[in-house]
């Protein structure tokens, strides 16, 4: 789970999953053959700035050195995810997995979904590059390419795809609905969508400590932590996108840390820390610690371990 093997042996994780609407499922959907070639984004066309993508970039690079060979809670969500293809009698020779956890995904393929010829894609060189090298000890004769490409500006011809993974990465496009309408652009008709994103409930312990401590220590509140989609908005998305018989279920993880510290440092192993363009660049020490002593009070558990919930679609 951290970035060293001496932290992950300190580390008391536990995965508690629980399973609500349709068992196995995510966020998935198919393309129909007949779907709308014209899809109202919303007039939003992208260019609604929430998130700087350039910090964000930057977080990737970090995260992929920084990051252990393996993360128990995305090898997990990888493994969740990829259970959808044992579910399809279809096989999928072409698929494209797109930034987030790709390398756990990779992992976790183990012949899933018959496919033939992947495509691994991130928005940061380095991580692309880790996941070159993941794929070159793999050794399991799967071709593989690799490129650096933005979620937001899909690099892929239309009707090229089978199937398109996306594994904890397009929470974090200003476009989300964008995103989507280019992902179905790109996947053949009967093609299959199967995604991953964080959801509203994600971090929930911590978002309390973090506006508590930072009302206490300064007054008032700046934004920590990004906005996320809830539950009753993930098929309203996949609609939107112009995407048929779509599906959505949610999972629950419960993981244990030592500290609301460690938790910081769980996330930015993932690349999951604060990209908002409106956002305060400076935590203040005191307030950090208070945030620490705060959840601990608030969340702590009876052997002294604190937990923090991710909630996934």
């Amino acid at each position: 789970m951290a970035a060293s093997s001496a932290a992950a042996a300190a580390r008391r994780l536990s995965l508690l999953r629980h399973r609500y609407l349709l068992p196995k499922h995510h966020l998935s959907a198919t393309v129909s053959s007949s779907a709308a070639d014209g899809i109202d984004d919303g007039g939003g066309g992208g260019r609604v700035k929430i998130f700087d993508r350039d910090l964000k970039r930057r977080h990737r690079d970090r995260a992929a050195w920084a990051a252990g060979e393996t993360d128990a809670l995305t090898g997990a969500v990888a493994e969740n995810l990829l259970d959808r293809l044992e579910d399809c009698r279809k096989a999928f020779p072409s698929a494209l997995c797109l930034g987030g956890s790709g390398g756990a995904v990779r992992r976790s393929l183990r012949g899933r979904g018959g496919i033939e010829k992947l495509i691994m894609m991130d928005m940061s060189a380095d991580m692309v590059k880790k996941w070159r090298e993941l794929d070159d000890a793999t050794g399991d004769g799967l071709e593989t390419h690799f490129v650096v490409g933005d979620e937001e500006f899909l690099p892929i011809k239309e009707s090229s795809q089978d199937l398109i993974i996306s594994c904890l990465g397009l929470h974090w496009t200003n476009d989300l609905p964008g995103a989507m309408i280019q992902c179905r652009l790109a996947l053949k008709p009967d093609g299959l969508f199967l995604a991953a994103i964080l959801g509203g409930e994600t971090l929930k312990e911590l978002r309390i400590a973090c506006t508590v401590a930072q009302m206490e220590r300064e007054g008032g509140i700046s934004p920590r932590m990004s906005p996320l989609a809830q539950v009753r908005d993930a098929g309203n998305l996949l609609t939107r996108a112009g995407f048929t018989l779509p599906g959505v279920d949610v999972d629950q993880y419960t993981v244990k840390y030592n500290s609301a510290l460690e938790l910081v440092e769980h996330l930015r192993t993932m690349g999951e820390t604060n990209a908002l363009f409106q956002r305060n660049p400076v935590l203040k020490r005191d307030t950090a610690l208070a945030t620490a002593a705060i959840y601990q009070s608030m969340f702590g558990l009876e052997d002294g371990s604190v937990p923090a919930t991710f909630q996934v679609l």
